[in-house]
């Protein structure tokens, strides 16, 4: 359990700006409210929850105006946090802002830690961890998109359809704990033909959500695309036109980029972050070879590789040679340089390129662009429908792996007709997976982790 002091931070980001919020939370927050805010020169004895008011903050120790400021509070348990709230919404400028919250600070209240508001909003079961999480994930949101779905989880979606599978799996534990408290009754009576079959459609059940999550990590994390090639074939061009605007130096000479550029784009929704890589060649130069390696080691990292060959050519050995690198894969071939005459044939890559996604485009003009953003994101997505829920973050997609497992396990061992112990044991390993989302589980390091990676102030 945490220390029930008061806490205060600086809610929103350090710069100038219009407006900045200065929020604390805990037992002390409007006794400090009260002692540095006036209304029309005169103290407040006592604040209404949820209402705005106008005033001024003084220093008490010198009498001195410091801002002229809005000031709410949120009395307990109708709070964010679940504790008192005070939020004070000052002129935005960055020494302006620390010097309140100093004078906060000396009136007793304390320096928050990361994420400290959020994390007492789930201490006091006004989030459970999973929609605590969500919450960073909504502030950390690149597209509509992936606000969509952080909101969603931070609403409850998640959590109520985890906690209903946790509801199931109480259920079968009930009648597994029965057989080992009655041992000398036949657990037929219990008929555990069902109840194995209800353990292993449960275990279905949490597979299919955890199946989500290549599908929703996207959406939180970024898909990472590679555009690779050899020398000279347009890839930093191409760049270039899926960005709209020249961000990358173009020259006919090979090997211009050395080093690996990245750029990010929205692709309807689908964040995405594209990487421009050396031409991969046999390299002399010291440089172009660190620069090849680079293009490498990226390669191998990204969700997808965007294989630019030159059209108005035949294929080169290079070309080859890239194409039988990515067999394993997710791949679209650009042919590059439509708007010159077509050399370039796929048969003369082999029967590899027959299933390959192929789109020609031109950097240079823009043909072919939007087709080509239109088939990346589909392949990427792999045509998957979305579901209601989805899992986004792999912490709870390891612990329903994990919790599926164990289902799978306790089903087995009853249909081997092995002690119903055993069993327990597994359907508690499944239970504590499910708990550990939701955060059912105490777990310091885990919490510690999690909340450390917020921003001060939420």
């Amino acid at each position: 359990m945490y220390e029930r002091d008061t806490i205060a931070a600086i809610a929103t980001p350090l710069g100038e700006g219009a407006v900045a919020v200065i929020r604390m939370s805990g037992v002390d927050a409007e006794k400090i409210a009260r002692a540095i805010f006036l209304r029309k020169g005169k103290t407040v004895d006592r604040l209404t929850s949820h209402r705005l008011y106008h005033g001024a903050i003084h220093d008490p120790r010198t009498e001195r105006m410091v801002d002229e400021v809005l000031l709410t509070i949120m009395r307990a348990p109708h709070s964010y946090t679940g504790e008192d709230v005070v939020e004070v919404q000052c002129h935005g400028g960055a020494f302006l802002t620390r010097q309140l919250l100093g004078l906060i600070l000396a009136q007793g209240a304390r320096q928050a830690e990361a994420g400290e508001f959020t994390k007492r909003a789930f201490l006091n079961g006004k989030l459970d961890l999973a929609q605590a999480e969500a919450v960073l994930d909504l502030i950390r949101a690149r597209t509509a998109k992936g606000a969509e779905i952080a909101l969603s989880q931070a609403r409850g979606s998640l959590s109520n359809y985890v906690d209903a599978l946790r509801q199931e799996l109480l259920d079968i534990m009930v009648q597994v704990e029965a057989a080992i408290d009655f041992p000398d009754e036949d657990i037929e009576l219990l008929q555990k033909p069902k109840l194995i079959d209800k353990i292993r459609f449960l275990a279905d059940k949490l597979s299919a959500i955890a199946e989500t999550y290549n599908w929703g990590r996207l959406f939180r994390e970024g898909a990472r695309v590679c555009i690779c090639g050899r020398p000279n074939v347009g890839k930093s061009s191409l760049l270039n036109a899926l960005l709209g605007e020249n961000r990358v130096i173009v020259t006919p000479v090979p090997g211009t980029t050395r080093d690996v550029i990245e750029e990010s784009v929205n692709l309807d929704g689908l964040p995405l972050v594209l990487w421009d890589t050396a031409g991969i060649r046999e390299a002399s130069d010291e440089v172009e070879k660190l620069g090849v390696e680079l293009s490498r080691q990226h390669l191998e990292k990204a969700d997808a590789a965007m294989l630019v060959v030159d059209g108005s050519v035949h294929a080169s050995e290079e070309d080859k040679g890239l194409l039988g690198g990515l067999v394993e894969k997710r791949k679209i071939i650009v042919i590059n340089k439509s708007d010159l005459p077509r050399v370039l044939s796929l048969d003369e890559f082999g029967k590899s390129a027959e299933s390959f996604n192929c789109v020609a485009v031109s950097a240079k003009t823009g043909t072919g662009i939007e087709q080509l953003k239109n088939r990346l994101r589909e392949l990427l997505l792999e045509y998957q429908t979305e579901s209601n829920v989805v899992v986004s973050n792999v912490r709870h997609h390891s612990s329903l792996v994990r919790s599926a497992a164990g289902l799978r396990s306790a089903a087995d061992t009853l249909a081997l007709g092995l002690a119903p112990e055993l069993a327990a044991v597994n359907l508690h390993e499944a239970r504590d997976g499910l708990e550990e989302i939701i955060g059912l589980v105490d777990n310091d390091t885990i919490l510690e982790r999690i909340f450390s990676e917020f921003c001060i102030g939420k």
